[in-house]
């Protein structure tokens, strides 16, 4: 943990570096995006910007800086038995980048995204002056911050909200074979106050899983998934399980999910001899960009990787196109609810009075297809039914279509108002890969 008086120090430094500067992007330790970038723009460093200046027991209130990752954060909080309302699922991503991202996580039906847990932001403009955003002041920013994704700012500092936790989680795995029932059963649990966690799996057509997590403090065998044993595999065995609290924050961590397997990280040999060193998603990062700067991947393949929010009254129609044009599996599962009722500040519009539920997909199919045909029809399917998709990788919409669903219009204003000399790229130069 750092004094707020370092902190300011440090600011004043990289303002007095941002005034000078043109064509601005962040030099940072690690990133979560799964786009390309251009990487010629003027690298302003805030790697230092990365660490936990306070925290308020009494009020629930974390202030932090904005490059601290959570591993590092959840760190400092669990020594007072608290955690952020929501927690991304792997330890590389950071407070800064799921505040100006879309996070979600398995306490999202109950504390909706990431951006709605926060309580204030510092954040630096690129003509070298840092404000104050909140539900008061500068409110316009505040709540159009979320998916501008550094176009319009940075977020030096935050002020987030913690909850209490207990030592263990007790999960619940609850299997389901009819995608009616199941979606029908995971809207009806979202309405619980009784549980702390949902997120669900799907393995096929007629496995699908919602696993239930609720704190306790009752003294229990625990499961350890950080080594030998693979956690999404365990959905499928265990009806009953138990977590210490850091082991369930990071279950997804170890394997990225299941995606692991794309490096011969579920191999038992290489697991056993490399394991203890190697399973954890800042590993898995390193890999893929080897993979990706060496052009290992043949050309006879699509990458999908993506993740969408859809409606729940949608959710069958979504999976039945998933399962006949795209067919990866698993798919994760998480519901989200929308509380932030400020609609006309958002760029990333979905309907507060409806659930939505996170579907995520993470792999390579073999195609002879033309370029991003699987990509392609994705965005056009989640489009038709009123969802919406995650920016975080790449996109290939028309500049006329993505302004349409990321509400360009507001947005203009707001860039002509925070970023009038355009030193900062716009969220379709930015985020739209386009060939």
């Amino acid at each position: 943990m750092i004094s707020i008086i370092e902190y300011i120090k440090k600011k004043e430094e990289l303002v007095n570096k941002i005034k000078i500067s043109s064509n601005i992007s962040l030099q940072k330790k690690s990133s979560n995006l799964f786009r390309d970038r251009d990487t010629k723009d003027n690298k302003i460093d805030v790697r230092s910007f990365n660490n936990v200046i306070s925290i308020d027991e009494k009020n629930l209130i974390c202030e932090v800086e904005g490059m601290t990752t959570y591993e590092d954060l959840l760190n400092e909080t669990i020594k007072f038995n608290l955690m952020p309302c929501v927690v991304p699922e792997l330890k590389t991503i950071t407070i800064g980048g799921a505040a100006t991202g879309i996070g979600v996580e398995s306490s999202s039906f109950k504390y909706g995204f990431v951006h709605e847990t926060i309580l204030e932001m510092e954040i630096l403009l690129s003509y070298g002056k840092t404000i104050i955003c909140n539900n008061s002041e500068n409110k316009d920013l505040f709540y159009a911050f979320p998916n501008s994704y550094g176009t319009l700012g940075y977020a030096l500092k935050l002020k987030i909200k913690l909850i209490p936790v207990k030592k263990y989680v007790k999960i619940e795995n609850i299997k389901f074979t009819n995608q009616k029932e199941y979606f029908k059963e995971l809207n009806k649990l979202c309405l619980s106050k009784e549980i702390d966690f949902i997120d669900g799996t799907l393995f096929n057509e007629n496995e699908m899983y919602i696993s239930i997590g609720n704190f306790t403090d009752k003294e229990c065998y625990v499961s350890n998934y950080k080594y030998m044993n693979i956690y999404y595999k365990s959905i499928q065995s265990k009806k009953i399980d138990h977590l210490t609290i850091l082991d369930y924050i990071w279950r997804w961590d170890t394997d990225w999910f299941w995606c692991s397997k794309h490096f011969y990280m579920q191999n038992k040999f290489i697991r056993f001899l490399f394991g203890k060193f190697l399973l954890r998603s800042s590993t898995y990062w390193k890999i893929k960009s080897f993979v990706k700067k060496y052009k290992i991947f043949k050309n006879n393949s699509e990458s999908v990787v993506q993740d969408v929010e859809i409606p729940i009254e949608n959710c069958e129609k979504f999976l039945d196109f998933f399962n006949r044009n795209i067919g990866i599996k698993p798919i994760w599962v998480c519901p989200v609810k929308k509380y932030d009722k400020n609609v006309k500040y958002n760029l990333y519009l979905t309907d507060p009075n409806k659930l939505y539920i996170n579907f995520g997909f993470w792999d390579v199919i073999k195609s002879n297809k033309k370029y991003n045909y699987f990509n392609k029809k994705i965005e056009s399917k989640v489009e038709e039914i009123k969802g919406k998709k995650s920016l975080y990788s790449t996109s290939f919409y028309t500049k006329e279509n993505f302004w349409k669903l990321y509400n360009g219009k507001y947005y203009r204003k707001l860039k002509n108002k925070y970023d009038k000399n355009n030193k900062f790229k716009d969220l379709y130069e930015k985020c739209v890969e386009r060939k």
